[in-house]
């Protein structure tokens, strides 16, 4: 797995950010059975940025905490068969190999105010929101409450494993 990472905002992370990342990237990819290697790209940014691209991709004109920009039009969640078919070589990397999943976007800024918010560490917000962005990557959606369950449980399930939990991280 390869994470391309620039952090573009000013706050400083008590934790080592790349590492975090790393771990629940690979995480969700074991837990989705991603037969790939696979490229992401994340971003840390803060609620000026952010909210800059909400306005232009999703018209809607305010912060958000993050967003996800998909390579692969999944038909259905973490269903690979479609990179079989004709043009697959689209999704991957011509150098590397790897499936290029996407680009995912934090706002730092929104997500230190939502980890005040929810009483739990940043560390642990920081790591939900890729969770949350990463299974987005892989074609689900929170659209209607059965489809949020799943990716509830799914994101959850992660940070179980990695013990990244709200009590204590």
């Amino acid at each position: 797995m390869t994470l391309q990472l620039e952090n573009e905002q000013e706050r400083e992370l008590t934790f080592d950010y790349e590492q975090v990342a790393e771990q629940v990237i690979t995480e969700v990819l074991d837990m989705e059975a991603c037969p790939y290697e696979s490229e992401v790209s994340l971003t840390l940014t803060d609620n000026t940025q952010i909210q800059r691209l909400n306005k232009e991709f999703r018209k809607m004109d305010r912060p958000t905490d993050v967003l996800s920009f998909p390579m692969v039009d999944f038909q259905n969640p973490a269903d690979y068969d479609l990179l079989e078919a004709d043009g697959w070589e689209a999704y991957f990397n011509p150098e590397s190999g790897e499936l290029l999943l996407g680009d995912i976007v934090i706002s730092v800024e929104r997500a230190t105010e939502q980890a005040e918010e929810f009483g739990h560490s940043l560390k642990r917000e920081y790591a939900f929101l890729i969770a949350h962005s990463m299974l987005h990557l892989l074609g689900y959606d929170h659209m209607v409450p059965e489809e949020a369950k799943t990716m509830e449980e799914r994101q959850e399930a992660v940070l179980h494993k990695l013990n990244i939990t709200r009590e204590g991280d």
